[in-house]
């Protein structure tokens, strides 16, 4: 038995769910992240089967305050908006659920509203104007802090601590490395899931293994009691 813990981040899984399986209710995609993790653990290694110790999701609160919309020239109330309630109403799925620890990070100070690459593109190849523009053509961007250090900590937790023998991070960038390495050195076996994302080649040398378990969207999701 290899006892496992799956860590999750969640804008990063947020995204990458959306392109794969489209828009789904805060229930839904609740429901559909759960079982995602519960295909990992329905893997085996060699003759070895895994024991979920804990699923650890990180990700921010929804920014309440308003941001300026460079092409109405108005405050966006965000708090009002159904990004807001959507984000709002996962995240209180998310507590309630069965082995999810929840580790919430903070969004950045400035956030703002930022034209879309599709319709940049299409601005520069002069396939449209400034005129043609519309409010649909942004999308509110804001960084985040405080979650990759949250699950830097984590992992160097659990693998000082040896309270697992096995961590898959289900994530696509590299900020990861440093805790990734360190876990390796304590013995811990370390998987990461880019969902089907490119990583870049020298990510191979700080991982023990890729895995993806679901990768095309026509699959439907059952989610399975822990």
């Amino acid at each position: 038995m290899i006892k496992t813990a799956i860590l999750v981040d969640g804008g990063f899984y947020r995204k990458r769910a959306r392109h794969q399986w489209g828009i789904k209710s805060p229930d839904e995609r609740a429901k559909e992240l759960s079982a995602y993790c519960m295909a990992h653990m329905k893997k085996k290694d060699g003759a070895n089967t895994r024991q979920l110790y804990r699923i650890f999701y990180y990700d921010c609160a929804p920014y309440k305050r308003s941001v300026y919309h460079p092409l109405t020239k108005q405050n966006i109330e965000l708090d009002k908006s159904d990004t807001y309630t959507w984000t709002f109403a996962f995240l209180e799925e998310m507590k309630r659920r069965r082995k999810f620890a929840i580790r919430l990070g903070v969004l950045a100070d400035k956030p703002n509203y930022n034209l879309k690459s599709s319709v940049t593109k299409d601005l520069l190849n002069h396939k449209s104007t400034i005129d043609d523009l519309k409010e649909k053509d942004f999308e509110f961007h804001a960084k985040q802090k405080g979650v990759d250090m949250r699950i830097g900590i984590d992992i160097a937790s659990l693998a000082y601590k040896h309270q697992v023998d096995q961590i898959i991070l289900i994530a696509g960038d590299s900020d990861f490395v440093p805790a990734a390495k360190l876990a390796r050195r304590e013995g811990i076996d370390f998987i990461l899931d880019p969902m089907g994302a490119d990583i870049k080649d020298d990510l191979f040398e700080h991982i023990d293994g890729l895995e993806t378990p679901w990768k095309h969207p026509q699959l439907s999701f059952n989610e399975t009691d822990f």
